[in-house]
């Protein structure tokens, strides 16, 4: 049935059919939203992540703008308003900043047109970047909206702590900007307890809880694991050690390669990197050079084949930088528990992402950015006896906490009646 008082307006330049990360959370929720009877409007841009270019077949349109419309039976709707963007195939941070403008600019003009049009009764932004916000002010300011500011990653933070942004006036600037977002946005959400806690004692008041979840009906588990492994071209007896999702240069994914060679002699342990992005080429001469032949490069997976794919692996790698682990909860981890995959999770002691794996016993933990930890990790991974017992506390895990319907029948409650 149509809930007829309830537009929905979501800016952020990630979004369908972008198959990883933010695009991947925001296209599920705005379908979800819709098939629940929900009219929703997207501010977006062109398809770019993981791959650093605009993909087919929005290539040739990608310089102008573009509406689509989808319908669905429960009376919902979906009109998406793709604008032009400024995407580098190298990121760097100065680029980075020149795309978060490039959009800024194309969403407003595009926001400007819907003043015009029948009022949002919400509006959400999604961060990165965070200076979206300001977009969601200024249609509140003109439709008296309620707002809504989503932060996936605390992008300031992230900026700093990996020296891209060092001028500390620049950086005073921009939290400057970011609390006077927060000061007139009606409800803050972000996706973990961690990150809940941090935007809590610098915005001065609630944040909502509103986890990345997981299709636990699709992504689930499945047993014959050695039938899955010929079919993706290994051997029954191989041992396969996974690491899918974005390959970019920040994250420190060449101590995947450097972990292989220590495990180079052991022919039935394969290193298999799933992914693309603009990192993938260094990493695939990293190997070349390192002549190894148990590192096996795959490109991103349909989705008819993820999950069989993920089910295949024995380990699955969690590798994230040591300050990133308590500023990010990474998206592919919601997955790897949906599947009831054994998680081997680089995180420190102090951050968000290995207080809750522990509290779950749900994954497997090593030191962050230390090579020989991740080594003698994925050794453990290998041999531990605890493997089912851990494999299906992340499974109960994902049932109870990740559902996408669970998520969202609470974020609708708080954030949209």
């Amino acid at each position: 049935m149509l809930n007829k008082k309830k537009r929905l307006l979501l800016i952020g330049y990630n979004f369908s059919p972008e198959p990883t990360g933010i695009g991947k959370y925001s296209g599920e929720m705005i379908d979800w939203l819709a098939n629940a009877g929900y009219e929703c409007l997207v501010v977006t841009t062109y398809p770019y992540y993981p791959y650093w270019k605009v993909q087919e077949p929005y290539h040739k349109n990608r310089f102008w703008y573009k509406k689509e419309v989808k319908n669905y039976e429960s009376g919902g709707k979906i009109t998406t308003y793709r604008c032009p963007m400024y995407v580098p195939s190298e990121p760097s941070g100065k680029k980075r900043m020149l795309l978060d403008v490039s959009f800024m600019l194309s969403a407003f003009l595009q926001l400007v047109k819907l003043l015009f049009q029948k009022k949002c009764d919400t509006v959400i932004t999604v961060v990165p970047s965070f200076q979206f916000g300001l977009l969601g002010y200024f249609y509140k300011v003109f439709k008296k909206a309620k707002t809504v500011y989503h932060i996936q990653d605390m992008q300031i933070e992230a900026a700093q702590d990996l020296n891209m942004i060092t001028s500390k006036k620049v950086i005073n600037l921009l939290y400057q900007v970011e609390q006077f977002i927060f000061n007139k946005t009606d409800i803050i959400s972000s996706i973990s307890e961690k990150m809940v806690f941090k935007i809590k004692e610098k915005a001065k008041k609630e944040v909502v809880l509103f986890p990345n979840w997981s299709d636990t009906s699709f992504f689930s588990p499945i047993s014959k694991k050695n039938v899955l492994k010929e079919g993706f071209g290994f051997n029954k007896s191989d041992k396969v050690v996974l690491y899918s999702g974005a390959i970019g240069e920040k994250q420190g994914l060449e101590s995947i390669i450097y972990a292989a060679e220590v495990f180079k002699d052991k022919n039935e342990v394969k290193f298999v990197i799933c992914g693309t992005g603009p990192y993938k080429e260094k990493l695939e001469t990293l190997s070349k050079d390192l002549n190894l032949k148990n590192v096996i490069f795959f490109p991103l997976q349909p989705m008819e084949k993820f999950n069989q794919f993920l089910n295949m692996a024995d380990v699955h790698l969690v590798i994230q930088k040591a300050k990133a682990s308590d500023l990010v909860m990474p998206s592919k981890l919601t997955t790897i528990l949906s599947v009831g995959g054994l998680a081997l999770i680089t995180a420190n002691e102090d951050s968000g992402l290995y207080a809750v794996t522990k509290k779950y016993n749900m994954g497997l933990l090593v030191a962050a950015e230390n090579q020989i930890a991740l080594n003698e990790g994925i050794d453990n991974a290998l041999s531990t006896k605890d493997r089912e017992t851990i494999m299906k506390n992340a499974r109960t895990y994902a049932e109870n906490y990740l559902d996408i319907n669970n998520v969202m029948k609470t974020f609708e409650k708080i954030a949209l009646k």
